[in-house]
């Protein structure tokens, strides 16, 4: 069993997007691994391993428009399963 299984992937488009605010935001207030957030000022991809994937996407729209949204169970993918 995994200890986070949903795998949220995600694009900000804003104005004065932070790396490291980001960052240092999601790894503090929402459970999770494998945090990735790169990008520029302007757009911002995230990856990240959660239980709480809604929380992600809360928090990122709050800091501008968010789309490419995609949120997989990886527990049912290691089960050969759709995830």
């Amino acid at each position: 069993m995994l200890e986070f299984k949903f795998d949220t992937q995600l694009l900000i488009e804003g104005h004065d997007l932070s790396e490291d605010a980001i960052h240092d935001y999601i790894t503090e207030n929402i459970a999770g691994d494998c945090l990735l957030a790169v990008g520029d000022e302007e757009l911002i991809k995230i990856h990240y391993h959660t239980n709480t994937p809604w929380k992600v996407l809360e928090y990122c729209a709050s800091l501008g428009e968010i789309h490419d949204i995609v949120v997989e169970n990886m527990e049912r993918q290691s089960q050969g399963l759709q995830g």
